[in-house]
Order: C-alpha cells, then structure tokens, then sequence
C-alpha cells in the first residue's frame, strides 16, 4: 500500500533527500550542465563496481550470447549526444496528498552531453529471435521494494531498443562516469524520464513477452486508486523552468530584483516533440507573452529562452510554460495520481520588485 503524506516533510523522505539532489535553478545558466550539478536519483545503493572486471551480458531470445567487457563497448563505434534527463517524479512534493518517497520540488533535471555506442548493433550481432517482443535491462544495485528484493530493472519495447540514439553510455561530458552516475557503463533512452535510463547496467535480456517486474508493473505507473493498473510512465511531458531573477531570501528563496529591465531567462524541453513555444506571465497567469527560443543544441535537448520583463515596484508571482510540437502546454495544475509523478504544472516565482 502506497503511504500518502500531507504538510511536512517526514525522516524517512528526509534520508532520500540526504542521498539525492536536485539541479540548483540558477543552474540553468549552463547550456550543458556540470556533472556536481546535474540532478541525481540513486534509487537503492551505489554498487561496488569494478570497471576492470565489468561485463555486460547480453542474453534470452538471442541467436548468440555476448558477454562485454567496457573495453568491448569502448571499441565499438561511438556517438556523443546532448541529453536533456528529468526524474518522473520531478515537482512530487508540490503535490497533495504525496507518497512517502523522494520530496522533489522542481529541479529533478539536468542535461549532459552522454557518450557511447548505439545498441541496436549489439542486438542485432546477437541476433534476434522471430518473437522477441520486449528488452529488458538490469543494473547491479538491489534493494527491497514494496516487499519485493530485487535488482534495479525496466524494459523497453522492442522497437524503442531498436531506435538509433539509444545507447550505452560511459561517459558524462567527456568524462567516464562518475560512480553515483552510473560508472562504468549505463542506459541511455533519450525522450524517455529518468527512471528508464538503468544505471550500473550488467544485462540485457530479449523477450518474448512484456516484461513482469516490479518497476515496470508495480512502480512507475500513473494510478488514482491502489487496484489501479494504471498507465505506464514513458516520455517527458513538456516543461519549461526560469532562472529564478535577482537575489534570494534565506531560507525561503523568495527573489528581489532593483525595477527597470530585468531579462528572465530558462530552460524549457519535452521528450514528446520539439519545444515551439514558451510563454511568460509576470502578473500572476492573467495575461502571457512570448518569450524568444535559443536554437535547439540537439533534438532530445532543453533549449534556451529569454524574455525582457520591465519591472514595476510590488510583489509579482511569475510564471513560464512551454508548448511542443504535438500542442501540449504545461498546465496550471498538473492531475493528481497516486505516485505523483508527471507534475509538469507551470513554475511560479514570487519576485519583489524594489524601487
């Protein structure tokens, strides 16, 4: 039974918290964000890994097995691409009521430039069988979840597996891996959320039907009710995130900024279709303009907007959304499910204008 929470913060999501972190907003600055500030998950444990002796074997309704070493991976054809990555329970605690799990407000994101090799060369060198369906991967970390003790695993279909940008990455803005990232080698599916990029990966196994764990039939699934399959949580919806302007208060990181021109400036990306729009409103949702979009720095990347905001002395509630290519915009409130995840709704940015 998921264990709902309203008001404060508990121990428990304070320890998941300790463990993770989110992208710092001010952050957003970096078109490529540094790896200390890229967002970070660890869903169990960072595994002991050994680069040296790692193999990654590739098995189940295959022709052939193969076993890869990272010096294997490292030999095969490589391709670096910028990435943008969001967790999908990114904004879970500005929902309510919320599951006792990791409290994220909004910065559950970041965007690194990932190199590695493809793998649908790997699949097809191994050779796939007529009724293969599905891929599964694993990772080496385990942990005990809802009852069940388990290693970290998901699953694609076969024909996202197949796509060309899916890769085995083992470096992070042309560093390896670093060891909470992923080291020595993890998933990389561009579009998808975070969950589905298995890190610390050591197998990949063809199906011949859907696969039946529990983050692919128990986690990660968009539910209302505890008896509700629900739906399966995959791409990224859009989402558009603002440098917060001027200074901060502390602890409630409030922002003040002098009247006069202010340039707002952000990030905004979907793993549905391109971003076409971005919109501000600096009078609490009552009006919006468009903002100016930065050019793309690659198809599965956030891209860059500014907007040129002539401040006005008061109090001011700020807002940004974005718009994709398939016309979905961030909503005012995002739906509540059981796991709160998906929560896309529109950033506010409390801002007091000082004459």
């Amino acid at each position: 039974m998921v264990e709902l929470r309203t008001g404060d913060v508990g121990l428990d999501e304070l320890n998941q918290a300790g463990r993770n972190h989110s992208l710092p907003l001010e952050a957003l600055r970096y078109p490529i964000t540094p790896a200390g500030l890229h967002y970070l998950l660890i869903h169990y444990d960072v595994p002991d890994t050994d680069p040296a002796a790692w193999r990654v074997e590739v098995d189940g309704h295959v022709a052939q097995r193969l076993s890869l070493s990272i010096d294997d991976l490292r030999s095969r054809p490589t391709v670096t691409m910028p990435v943008t990555l969001e967790c999908a329970g990114n904004g879970r605690a500005l929902m309510s009521p919320r599951p006792v799990s990791q409290p994220w407000l909004q910065g559950a994101v970041g965007t690194a430039a990932w190199t590695g090799t493809p793998l649908a060369p790997i699949l097809r060198e191994a050779g796939l069988r007529g009724d293969a369906v599905e891929v599964a991967f694993r990772g080496a970390d385990r942990g005990v979840e809802g009852g069940v003790d388990q290693r970290y695993e998901r699953s694609l279909p076969l024909d996202e597996a197949m796509r060309d940008e899916v890769l085995l990455v083992h470096e992070m803005n042309g560093q390896p891996l670093l060891p909470q990232h992923g080291s020595p080698v993890r998933l990389l599916v561009p579009g998808w959320y975070g969950m589905t990029h298995v890190k610390w990966l050591t197998r990949i196994r063809v199906l011949d039907q859907p696969f039946d764990g529990y983050q692919m039939i128990t986690g990660y699934r968009l539910r209302t009710e505890e008896d509700d399959p629900g739906e399966p949580v995959t791409r990224i919806r859009p989402r558009s995130l603002m440098i917060p302007p001027g200074w901060p208060s502390f602890p409630e990181r409030n922002r003040f900024v002098n009247a006069g021109e202010v340039m707002l400036r952000g990030r905004a990306w979907s793993g549905r279709a391109r971003i076409e729009r971005v919109e501000v409103s600096t009078d609490g949702g009552e009006s919006w303009q468009d903002a100016s979009i930065e050019d793309e720095l690659g198809p599965f990347a956030w891209r860059g907007w500014s907007f040129a905001w002539s401040a006005e002395p008061g109090d001011i509630e700020l807002r940004c959304r974005a718009t994709d290519g398939t016309g979905e915009s961030q909503p005012d409130e995002a739906a509540w499910n059981l796991g709160a995840m998906e929560n896309n709704a529109v950033q506010r940015v409390r801002v007091t204008v000082q004459a």
